[in-house]
């Protein structure tokens, strides 16, 4: 389970480090090198939009990749997934700006970010079944979230070789090609990776369902047809965590290095600090996910976001490190509390036969209705003339919705579950037994 585990959370950590790149360059650098003609804050927008359009392309490339996941296996979708991320990636990095190509240079810019959006709804999950359905029902929360580690690593990965490239270069050299280094290195990264998942095992649960010949003919219209409320659901469920996320790691980036005066370098290490605290909490949380049941963590963690996001617009607005920190971590803390069992929950609510393509359609829907669209409506809503409580107030209500969402899901971890079961069971036959006692012989 280690070696499995290890290279689901290897991939999924270059995934997202060739997604993240891409999001902390359009906060720092793309809308003035591709959009020249915009004004400042059109130009962030605008470079927003493409990032948005990764989100866009998630939920089809989870359709395409589920769709061989259910009917050829889970691992060739961890491998296909992977080469097409990197290899978008480094594209992006060979783009000739504005200025060399004219409006060729955006359109290629919009062209590479779908394919890493198609690449990336894949590999989420080829990596949560790849352990998921390897690991023992009593640990199954703790295994699976290690593909939901990757995330942070790959922030990590990203951020800080674009804080090291910010520090270590001037403005101009930064602007010029600086920025161009960290979507390089994802070739070698996916080489990495390949290397890594070369000898990774297919699944038991996918073996099983070749041999009996159960396979889905065609799984995602299987979804649609019978599961659609299902993937509504869990798609405003997670609604929230991609919210809260992408408003911590990106929108707050890009206002507090324009309207706040922070540095860049500054604002990288806060927000690195915050997801790294985020990575240490998600296989502790997911222990917990597996003792006290799925449902009752995602409850708390939307909640608890509900509750922090004036508090954290706040804090942010002090400009002072410690507190911008404290602010990011526990609104990661409360997105965590969701995303550390999403690995097992999602799985457990499909079938075997449909559960790569649903799983990872709604994990992905959950992308566009929370992460595309956040740091659009975040930046149109801060001006920069106030406190932007805007945004407290729509990641609140977001929250809200992710929390109704959650509250009409069913709880599927097989301990909670079976101890329920076992306790409806007894209590029949206590039942059963007082009657027998009370009816005349």
């Amino acid at each position: 389970m280690l070696r499995l585990a290890s290279a689901a959370l290897a991939g999924t950590a270059i995934e997202f480090y060739d997604f993240f790149v891409y999001g902390t360059a359009a906060a720092l650098v793309l809308g003035p090198l591709f959009f020249p003609s915009f004004s400042p804050l059109a130009g962030t927008l605008a470079a927003f939009g493409t990032f948005g359009v990764g989100f866009l392309a998630r939920p089809l490339g989870s359709a395409v990749f589920g769709h061989i996941g259910d009917r050829y296996g889970r691992r060739p979708v961890l491998l296909a997934s992977l080469l097409l991320t990197g290899l978008a990636t480094v594209a992006v990095g060979c783009v000739p700006t504005y200025g060399t190509i004219g409006m060729a240079a955006p359109v290629l810019l919009l062209l590479l970010r779908f394919l890493q959006g198609l690449g990336l709804g894949g590999e989420w999950g080829g990596a949560v079944l790849l352990t998921a359905e390897h690991a023992p029902e009593h640990r199954r929360g703790l295994w699976a979230s290690f593909p939901q580690i990757g995330p942070s690593v790959g922030f990590l990965l990203a951020n800080g070789l674009m804080l090291g490239l910010s520090a270590s270069l001037t403005d101009a050299q930064f602007t010029s090609w600086g920025w161009r280094v960290p979507f390089w290195a994802a070739g070698l990264l996916a080489l990495a990776g390949l290397w890594l998942r070369r000898s990774v095992e297919e699944t038991p649960q996918f073996r099983a369902l070749a041999a009996t010949g159960r396979r889905a003919d065609a799984p995602l219209a299987e979804v649609f047809r019978g599961h659609w409320r299902l993937l509504l659901l869990t798609g405003g469920a997670l609604a929230v965590g991609y919210a809260v996320f992408y408003a911590v790691t990106t929108w707050s980036l890009a206002y507090a290095t324009e309207h706040l005066a922070v540095g860049r370098t500054t604002m990288l290490a806060c927000i690195m600090a915050a997801v790294a605290f985020k990575g240490l909490m998600t296989p502790l949380l997911a222990m917990l996910g597996d003792r006290y049941g799925r449902r009752p963590l995602c409850l708390a963690g939307c909640a608890a976001s509900a509750v922090w996001m004036f508090p954290l617009v706040a804090l942010l607005r002090t400009a002072d490190p410690l507190l911008m920190t404290l602010g990011f971590a526990v609104a990661l803390l409360g997105m965590v509390t969701m995303f550390s069992v999403v690995g097992a929950y999602l799985p457990e609510l499909y079938a075997p036969r449909i559960r790569c393509t649903g799983a990872a359609v709604g994990y992905n829907l959950g992308g566009v209705l929370g992460g595309a669209l956040t740091p659009i409506v975040a930046t149109a809503l801060a001006d920069g003339s106030g406190p932007p409580w805007g945004v407290a107030a729509y990641l609140t209500a977001i929250a809200l919705v992710s929390l109704a969402c959650f509250a009409l899901l069913p709880e599927t971890s097989p301990l909670v579950v079976g101890k329920r079961s076992g306790v409806e069971s007894q209590e029949k036959k206590t039942e059963t037994g007082a009657a027998e006692a009370a009816a005349p012989v």
